[in-house]
């Protein structure tokens, strides 16, 4: 295709930071680069109609860890490390609150419960044993327990009587808080250009050559923010890990309110405009959900349905109105790649499912790798 004077001259050309992906990261990584560079040329290159990946697709959990997850995470982790995985959760999502607003992100401090199968009772009794050690690692930075048995009072069936509640965790609106960013964005002179793919990219000297599937343009700097699909483009040790959801219709007199974790956070489910939103499942084939695939499964979708049927809603009729999923970055460690991958080229990827809590964080470090 031929473009116009006007396409070159506004969108094209003269690109001082080009930006790899639309989503959390990239958005936020663009914000901090305005605030340094009032009058650069900014360019968001995104290869979906929307911010494609898990920004629009995620589960909307304000989290930062439950205490089967941190109680994992120590296996593989330093105390030291864990604690700081905390700390950086935590500053991403200040950031966040901050730079949307609790308002726009519909953010509501529901809490945190963790729920525990009936018949693995060695899980909770693990998390009994571990729950004053990870109180008292994590008491400096809340200044009080962070994790507390609590009665299951939602009318759960088939699980431990016995919940474990968090009270730092909320949740948010992830639709409103993308729409929010991406007016941001707009308000700031950022262009956005979708259905754009980044083939690929050839850093000289001075500049950036970018080859996409509709024109080649060049840009002084490209920061790449694709988290899940960031082997498409770097060598970067990040692997795919696709996440599938399904949403309820509206359930009249719904009482099920807050975010909810089952088994070591593979599962979970919150409310959502009174209905149930409720995701995880890869555990049941972690080799096959290793995709940038939006496809669901019978397997992890057949699994769901028997989850909101025989443990979350066993007593209320209930359809479900939308399936979707969403692709992860993770690896074997936790902490998110950010780097510099060449003269002219950096990234910020692997946010390892944490992208609500990370994403607003990971997207001002990038920005910060670079010289003004």
């Amino acid at each position: 295709m031929n473009y116009s004077y006007w396409e070159h001259k506004n969108w094209l050309s003269n690109i001082d930071y080009a930006i790899i992906g639309s989503g959390i990261v990239g958005l936020n990584c663009a914000l901090q680069i305005r605030k340094k560079q009032p009058k650069a040329k900014i360019v968001i290159l995104e290869k979906g109609v929307l911010p494609e990946g898990a920004s629009t697709k995620n589960a909307g959990f304000a989290c930062f860890g439950s205490l089967t997850e941190l109680i994992d995470d120590l296996k593989t982790h330093s105390e030291a490390e864990v604690i700081e995985l905390v700390i950086q959760r935590l500053k991403g999502l200040y950031l966040l609150r901050q730079t949307v607003g609790d308002k726009k992100l519909k953010y509501k401090p529901n809490g945190g419960f963790e729920l525990f199968s009936g018949d693995d009772n060695f899980l909770f009794e693990e998390c009994q044993f571990h729950k004053n050690h990870i109180n008292h690692i994590l008491k400096p930075i809340f200044k009080s327990n962070v994790f507390n048995e609590v009665d299951n009072t939602f009318g759960f069936q088939n699980v431990n009587n016995q919940l474990f509640f968090n009270k730092y965790e909320g949740q948010i609106d992830t639709g409103k808080m993308m729409n929010a960013l991406l007016k941001l964005a707009h308000k700031n002179n950022i262009k956005i250009l979708n259905n754009i793919k980044v083939e690929a990219f050839d850093d000289s000297n001075n500049t950036v050559e970018i080859k996409t599937n509709h024109f080649t343009l060049k840009a002084s700097k490209v920061l790449v923010a694709t988290n899940g699909f960031a082997s498409e483009l770097l060598k970067e040790t990040v692997k795919p890990a696709r996440a599938q959801v399904l949403i309820t219709k509206p359930i009249k007199d719904l009482k099920i309110k807050g975010t909810f974790h089952l088994e070591q956070g593979y599962y979970y489910f919150r409310n959502i405009n009174n209905r149930i939103l409720l995701g995880g499942g890869r555990n049941l084939d972690f080799k096959a959900e290793e995709t940038t695939s939006f496809n669901q499964t019978d397997l992890i979708q057949n699994k769901l349905d028997q989850l909101l049927k025989t443990t979350i809603l066993p007593k209320t009729d209930f359809e479900i109105e939308h399936r979707w999923s969403g692709i992860m970055g993770v690896g074997s460690q936790k902490k998110p790649i950010v780097k510099q991958i060449s003269n002219n080229v950096f990234c910020g990827v692997r946010l390892g499912g944490m992208g609500i809590a990370i994403g607003s964080l990971i997207g001002k470090e990038l920005a910060d790798l670079l010289d003004y």
